[in-house]
Order: structure tokens, then C-alpha cells, then sequence
């Protein structure tokens, strides 16, 4: 066996016995723990950031583009928002233990089904930093077993990070071994960790489209695939255009390198030479590239707007997560056509109307067949701490074990409870 074999499988070990143990917490010793790593880490805040900076630092000298640097980028309002989530965990009720559907049979017989966590939870990602705290915290309050692996731009917050969540969990009277950090950048060790099907009850990859690939090509145990968000905005005949304008912005400018931002702007012919020229001089103010086809093109360029990065759009700009300042843009004759387009290029992550007709809102509800569908409201909200879920393990865009973001309950399963009184089968 490599050295790097017995790293994971000493890792693994470690987290399965844990696993066994972690079922058996209170909610108060979890919420103790997920309340001490709040403060730890605003505590060990300079530490925290130092190690940031230097990762930030390595990527820029790496040629790292911007968009990719923000993912990466830690500061203190960042920080204390990363903690803030932990602390609403703290609040969330504890999914362990949950009895459902609970019932008495004709027999006599009890039967129901026990919330119970899912095991070890291994968790292999890139770029975000706040990604090993929720992931980590999200398994705590579950019950859960975790053993992270993030990438190498980030290595040195990454380290310190698990290690101020270990230290501080370890502390309030969790399990030794809950949760275990992979310090190697060697990339071997993804394919060994996607060996261990006896360790670990779920692998879920969250970066980029090749990483996902290589996980659910070669994992021997099941995959929670999400997180690349190629995101529609239909803007429809019966859109109220300041309301249009105002979403379109936010869900394009908040933040762009997030898979959730808008990638893709259809408008209806009925109301593009209003709308368009409108979101145009919108995204100009906020550094956008527009990448149009021949009908959205002429209508902007006939406008003539100031500071606007304008192209014609090629074919496979319908379809691409940008991850940048840059939007493709299409005009539709009809919410049909607005169907078929998502249809064949959503990647299932989000996709929003703007309209005021209440049936093709439904509608739209309706066949758009996403994780999170909205009407009326920004790409920009599917977040589990946006939805009220303390914080995200992933964005799944699966149909299987769980869809759209995925927060406790989502990373917990059951098991049928029978209570009888000496009955026997005839």
C-alpha cells in the first residue's frame, strides 16, 4: 500500500469510528460545538486571513483569473459571515432522531421511520475556503462523519481552517476523528479516496466540470453531483420592466464567479426594444460583456449606449457557465420558445421568469424542470442560507437522493422503527 493509501485509510478509519459515535450526541453538545467555532473562528481571525492572503498571493503570481481570485478571497466580513452561518445551524433543529410517518398497523404493530445521519461523508472541492466550514459544520449537526479534500489554490486556508474546526469541536466534547482534513495537493489521492466504498456513505465534488466527471466516472460509492449552474432569466412579453431590470442586474452583478449567477438573458420580442436597451445601459455601469445574437444585437447597438462591451454571439456561448462579467443574450418569439431554449441548455441548477401573467408564471413553474425554479426574483437565492437552511454541502442538480441545495436533512437518511408486542407472521 502507498504512503498516500495509508494516509486516506488511517483518515477513513478514523472517521468511521467516529461516525459511530456521533449519532449518540446530544443537540446541545452539537450546537455547543457549532457555537465554538463561531467564535474561534473570529478568534483566530489574523491567522485565519494571513494564511488567506498567501494563497491569494500564490494565485496571482499563478495567473489565476479574477473570477476564480474571488472564489478564493477571504476578508473579515466574509469571515464573520461564514460564521454567522455556523451559528444558524446552531438554531436549526437537529434532524437526528426525527420520527416520521408513524403509524399503527391492524396487526397491532408500530411502524415508522428514524431520522438517522448518513455515515462519513467525504467531500472533494475547489476554490472557496468557506466551503470546509460548511461542509464540515453541516455534517456535524447530522451526525455525520467528514473527510475534506480541498484544492491546492487554497491549501493554506483550507489548513488552518479544519484546523480551527477541529480544535474547537474536539473541545465541546465531539468525537476525535469527525473531522478529518487531507493536507496533500498530491492528486492521486482523489482516486484513491474514490476507492474507500467501505469508509466513506457519499462522495460529493463540488468545482469544475472535469472534477465532477472524474468522481462520477470512478467512485465507488454513491455521488451528490451539483454545483455547475448554467442559469436562464426569461423576461417575458408581460414582464414589468423596472422589476426585470432590477433582478437581471442582481442576478448577473451581485456576484458572477458563483454558479448561480445568470449566465443567459432571453427576452421576448414583444418587449426586448424596451428592455433591452434598459438592462444594456444597467450592465455597462456594472462591467458586463453582452454577447447577443443578430436580433438583441441590433436593437442594442441601435441605441447607442455608452461603455458597452457588445459581441456577437457565437453558438456555444448558449449553454456556457461564465463564471465572469459576461452574459449571453437571445430575443424569443414566444415563451415556447423560451422553454425549448432552456430545455436544451439549462444544466438544472436555476432558471427565473419575469412576468406579471400569472398562467405563464405557472407555466413555467411547471415545465422548466430545474432544481430551483423562480418567478419574479433573482438566480442569486439558491443558497441554503438564503432558503433557511444554516449553510449548503452543494447545489444538487441531481433528481436522486436530493435536489437544489443540500443542508441536514438532505445529508441524513432513515431507517423503519417496528414497536410489537410478541406478533408473528401467519
Amino acid at each position: 500500500m502507498t504512503t498516500i493509501a495509508q494516509e486516506l485509510q488511517t483518515k477513513g478509519q478514523a472517521a468511521r469510528q467516529a461516525a459511530r459515535q456521533l449519532p449518540r450526541l446530544s443537540t446541545e453538545v452539537k450546537n455547543r460545538a457549532l457555537l465554538s467555532i463561531a467564535e474561534a473562528l473570529l478568534a483566530r481571525q489574523e491567522e485565519i486571513l494571513a494564511a488567506n492572503a498567501e494563497d491569494c498571493e500564490a494565485a496571482k503570481a499563478a495567473g489565476i483569473s479574477a473570477s476564480v481570485l474571488d472564489r478564493l478571497l477571504l476578508n473579515p466580513d466574509r469571515l464573520a459571515g461564514v460564521a454567522d452561518g455556523v451559528r444558524s445551524l446552531a438554531d436549526l433543529p437537529d434532524p437526528v432522531g426525527e420520527m416520521i410517518d408513524m403509524r399503527t398497523l391492524p396487526n397491532g404493530l408500530i411502524v415508522g421511520r428514524r431520522r438517522v445521519p448518513l455515515g462519513v461523508i467525504a467531500a472533494i472541492y475547489e476554490s472557496r475556503p468557506n466551503v470546509t466550514v460548511d461542509i464540515a459544520s453541516l455534517c456535524l449537526k447530522s451526525g455525520n462523519a467528514c473527510i475534506l479534500r480541498g484544492g491546492k489554490e487554497v491549501i493554506r486556508s483550507n489548513t488552518v481552517l479544519a484546523r480551527v474546526l477541529r480544535e474547537a469541536a474536539t473541545a465541546a466534547g465531539v468525537p476525535e476523528g469527525a473531522i478529518q482534513f487531507i493536507e496533500s495537493t498530491d492528486r492521486a489521492l482523489v482516486g484513491e479516496m474514490l476507492k474507500m466504498g467501505g469508509l466513506i456513505d457519499l462522495v460529493v465534488p463540488r468545482g469544475s466540470a472535469q472534477l465532477i466527471n472524474f468522481v462520477a466516472e470512478n467512485a465507488r460509492m454513491p455521488v451528490l453531483i451539483g454545483g455547475t449552474g448554467v442559469c436562464h432569466t426569461y423576461v417575458d412579453r408581460a414582464a414589468d420592466i423596472d422589476k426585470g431590470v432590477r433582478v437581471a442586474y442582481n442576478a448577473k452583478c451581485r456576484r458572477y464567479s458563483i454558479c448561480n449567477a445568470l449566465d443567459t438573458l432571453l427576452v421576448h420580442a414583444d418587449i426586448a426594444e424596451a428592455f433591452l436597451p434598459a438592462i444594456a445601459r444597467q450592465w455597462a455601469e456594472g462591467g458586463i460583456e453582452m454577447r447577443c445574437d443578430r436580433r438583441s444585437l441590433a436593437i442594442i447597438e441601435a441605441a447607442q449606449i455608452g461603455g458597452l462591451s457588445l459581441k456577437p454571439a457565437q453558438a456555444d456561448d448558449f449553454g456556457k457557465e461564465f463564471l465572469a462579467p459576461i452574459a449571453a443574450v437571445r430575443v424569443v418569439d414566444s415563451l415556447d420558445e423560451a422553454l425549448d431554449h432552456i430545455y436544451e441548455h439549462s444544466t438544472g441548477h436555476s432558471d427565473a421568469i419575469i412576468t406579471e401573467d400569472y398562467s405563464v408564471a405557472m407555466r413555467f413553474l411547471d415545465e422548466v424542470d430545474t432544481a430551483v425554479v423562480y418567478v419574479n426574483a433573482s438566480t442569486q437565492f439558491t443558497d441554503g442560507a438564503q432558503f433557511g437552511l444554516g449553510a449548503e454541502i452543494i447545489d444538487s442538480t441531481q433528481k436522486t437522493i436530493a435536489r437544489g441545495p443540500v443542508a441536514l436533512r438532505e445529508i441524513t437518511t432513515y431507517k423503519w422503527i417496528v414497536l410489537g408486542n410478541g406478533q408473528t407472521r401467519p
